[in-house]
Order: structure tokens, then C-alpha cells, then sequence
């Protein structure tokens, strides 16, 4: 008797169920590669995961910028640039990817293009420094994002076309989670290696950047390699013509589509709970004693976030991920409205690392749940046909939201950063509503 192959194996353990083979809402001829789709598209997306984890530019690119001398211009840019390129363009090349039955390869070359951006900032790192430095990394960053976007696009159809409905969200939790195990490893590392190093010389220097985007490149790399193998079936064309007439009719899905235009309204509330974090970091830097130990303390909650929630989240995710959304936004909706009662009444509670820590915990727990609920609800909602411009046209309407928290400075400037807060938390709260409130899908 022959023995199973390793995919399988893994698949099998993974599922831990015994009705493994299900194949609910993809291809009957994709059934028989499933588990090898599951494990392949699983170690693809741990190896990005990973590689987000080493370049987030909400702390290590910012971290960087800071710490090369560039410009805070150039450190305001890093997240706007990051998350608005990778989906405002989304809508366009969705009909590019309609136009070829396999569309795995649109992920490959777009990680490839990832992994490059990565090695040219290498040397940016090494050879730039200062203005010079800040033009350069948002130069590529932006070439970055564009390729991220091409692979967002990508990776919802792939996966709905090559792993059933109910394993999804635990493919995503599972990735989120080896993530989280590494990142808090690198948070470690921040945290040990000064004790040990002679002198107690600090890290941040141009050697220790540059080793870790060649690392986050190689780990694109890899991705893209692992990638080509998972067995895609050709699927519909449909809807692939001129990209700007294509555009325009699929964002009359959001006019002609109820159900999907409650969910894009949803998950515009959701932002929320990604604004809320960079405030709420700012109020526990502002009270603590040490900004290097809130950095730190910002990846260990981020890194133990990942790890514990993720394949919670995934595995709710798969029944009711329209449930998870609103526990998340209602998670995170608590977790600002204790932080504004310690910041009214016990401020200097703030920059205590375990209270610091906790909230930190509980912000990314939530933000956690956002991603992995929305993300598995829209594959799920969505069917071969039309999921690319579902993708495309939610990516495209959020990208343009995202340019609104621009304004949330304004109002950090004129009243505070716990104005910012207590405005976030409204919107989590009608976050919270509007995700109670829409369709399950089966």
C-alpha cells in the first residue's frame, strides 16, 4: 500500500477532521489537489506573512527612516504608500487576471516583483542615506505595493478556485499564526541583543536593516517558488476586455449587489481597528519611560496576537466569518474605550510595560480577527466568476477610504490624540452593527 504524499499527510493533520476531502464551491476536478493547493498556498503565504512581519512599515521601515537620519516627511508616507497603492489599482488589473484561465502566475511574478523591490532597497540602505534614503525607500515602496496588489487580486481567486469553503479561513489563521511565532522572535532579538553585544552597542544601524529586507527578499522569493506548484485549474474569462470600461462595470456591483455593498460598507468601518493602533502606541510612548522597550513591547503583542487568534479566528472564520468581523470590531471597540478611561484617570498606567502590553494584546487580537473574517467572508460570498471583481472593486473603494485617516491627524493636531481614539471607537461601534447585521453565506 502505497503511503500518502507528504501534502496530504499535512493536509490531513491540519484539517483534523475526517471529512477531509470535502469539496464545497471549487472545481470537481480540483478535489484530488487539494491538499497539495492547501499546503502549498499555506507555506506560500507563512513565507509573506513572514516577510510582513520583517518589513511592516507601520515599526521596522519606520524604525529604519528614524534611525538612518531621514526625514519624518518620508516616515509619514510609509503607510499610506504601503496600503492605498496595494489596492487602489486592484480594479484594473482584475481584468487583466480575467483574461487567463490560470492565475496563479500573477501571484508568482508579483511576489517576484516584491522580493526585487526589497533587494534594491538593500542598497539603498547601504548607499543612501538622509532625503536621499527617504526618496529611495518610498520610490520602491510604492513599486512594492503595486506588486502586492497584483498578488491580493490573485491570491482570493486562486484560493477560491483550489481550497474548499470551511478550510479557508483556517489556511489564512494557520499562516497568520506561524507569522505571529516569528515575529515575536524578532521582537526578542530587539529586545536581548544589546545586552550581549559588546559595549551594549545598539542594532540600529545600516548592516542590521540591510540583512533584514535581504532576508524578508528571500523569503518573496521562496514564495513565488512554492507558489507555481499549486494545482490551479483554468477558470472563467469572462469580464476580461478593456480595462477601463471593465472597471467602471464592475463598480456598478456595488449599485446592482446588495449584499456585497453591505459587506464593502463594513469593512469600511473596519479600519477602525488598524487606525486605532498607531494611537494607541502613541499614548503609551507619551507615558512611557522608554521609547525602544513600547517598540518592543508593540512587536511581542503583535507577534503573540498572531500566534494565539489567528487559527481561532480561521477556524470561526469558516462558519461565521461574518460573526468574526463583528467580534472583532466589538473587541476593539472595548479595548479603546478602556484605554481612554486610563488615560483620563490613570495616564502613567499607560506606560506600564504589562498594561501597555495587554492593550497592545487585545488591539492586534481584534485587528487580527478583521482581516482573517473579511477576507474569508468574501471568498466565501463570492463565486468563480465574479470573485476577481469583488476583490478588485472592495480593494479599490477601501484604498480610497484609507486616504480619510489622513483627516485623523487634523484631529490629533486640533484635539488630541484620545479625540482620535474616541472618534475610532464610534466607528467601531457602527462597525460592529453593520457586521452583526449582514448575510451569512454558505
Amino acid at each position: 500500500m502505497n503511503k500518502p504524499a507528504f501534502s496530504e499527510r499535512v493536509y490531513s493533520v491540519l484539517v483534523e477532521e475526517e471529512d477531509a476531502r470535502v469539496c464545497r464551491d471549487i472545481p470537481e476536478a480540483a478535489c484530488s489537489g487539494q491538499p497539495l493547493a492547501f499546503t502549498r498556498q499555506l507555506a506560500a503565504q507563512t513565507c509573506t506573512k513572514l516577510g510582513d512581519a520583517l518589513t511592516s512599515s507601520r515599526l521596522v521601515l519606520a524604525w529604519m527612516l528614524s534611525s538612518l537620519g531621514a526625514p519624518a516627511v518620508f516616515i509619514a508616507l510609509l503607510v499610506p504608500v504601503r496600503e492605498s497603492l496595494s489596492l487602489l489599482p486592484q480594479l484594473f488589473v482584475a481584468q487583466a487576471v480575467r483574461r487567463h484561465p490560470i492565475r496563479k502566475t500573477f501571484w508568482v511574478w508579483g511576489s517576484m516583483g516584491q522580493g526585487a523591490c526589497l533587494v534594491l532597497m538593500v542598497a539603498a540602505v547601504l548607499l543612501l542615506e538622509g532625503a536621499a534614503l527617504g526618496v529611495a525607500v518610498i520610490g520602491l515602496l510604492a513599486l512594492f505595493s503595486l506588486s502586492r496588489g497584483v498578488c491580493s487580486v490573485a491570491a482570493k481567486d486562486v484560493l477560491g478556485k483550489t481550497v474548499s469553503k470551511t478550510r479557508r479561513g483556517r489556511l489564512t489563521g494557520l499562516a497568520a499564526s506561524v507569522s505571529g511565532a516569528v515575529t515575536l522572535l524578532v521582537a526578542a532579538v530587539l529586545m536581548l541583543a544589546p545586552a550581549v553585544l559588546p559595549g551594549g552597542q545598539s542594532l540600529a544601524g545600516p548592516g542590521l536593516f540591510a540583512a533584514i529586507l535581504g532576508l524578508s527578499a528571500l523569503l518573496w522569493f521562496a514564495a513565488a517558488a512554492i507558489y507555481a506548484g499549486v494545482p490551479e485549474v483554468p477558470g472563467a474569462t469572462g469580464g476580461g476586455g478593456n480595462a477601463f470600461t471593465e472597471a467602471l462595470r464592475s463598480l456598478d456591483l456595488l449599485r446592482s449587489d446588495p449584499r456585497f455593498r453591505r459587506f464593502v460598507v463594513a469593512r469600511m468601518l473596519l479600519v477602525s481597528t488598524a487606525f486605532a493602533i498607531p494611537y494607541l502606541v502613541v499614548l503609551i510612548q507619551q507615558n512611557a519611560r522608554s521609547g525602544t522597550a513600547g517598540f518592543a513591547a508593540l512587536l511581542l503583542a503583535e507577534g503573540a496576537a498572531g500566534l494565539v487568534s489567528g487559527p481561532l479566528w480561521g477556524r470561526w472564520s469558516d462558519r461565521q466569518s461574518q460573526r468574526v468581523m463583528a467580534a472583532a470590531a466589538a473587541l476593539s471597540l472595548l479595548l479603546m474605550l478602556a484605554t481612554l478611561a486610563l488615560a483620563a484617570w490613570h495616564a502613567s498606567w499607560l506606560g506600564l510595560p504589562l498594561v501597555a502590553g495587554a492593550l497592545l494584546f487585545v488591539a492586534a487580537v481584534a485587528h487580527q480577527g478583521a482581516r482573517v473574517g473579511r477576507k474569508t467572508y468574501l471568498v466565501d460570498m463570492a463565486t468563480g466568476d465574479n470573485r476577481a471583481q469583488y476583490t478588485a472593486v472592495s480593494n479599490t473603494v477601501i484604498g480610497l477610504f484609507l486616504f480619510s485617516g489622513a483627516a485623523l491627524g487634523w484631529v490629533d493636531t486640533a484635539f488630541g490624540t484620545a479625540s482620535v481614539l474616541a472618534l475610532l471607537a464610534g466607528v467601531a461601534a457602527l462597525a460592529t452593527l453593520r457586521c452583526a447585521a449582514l448575510p451569512a453565506v454558505d
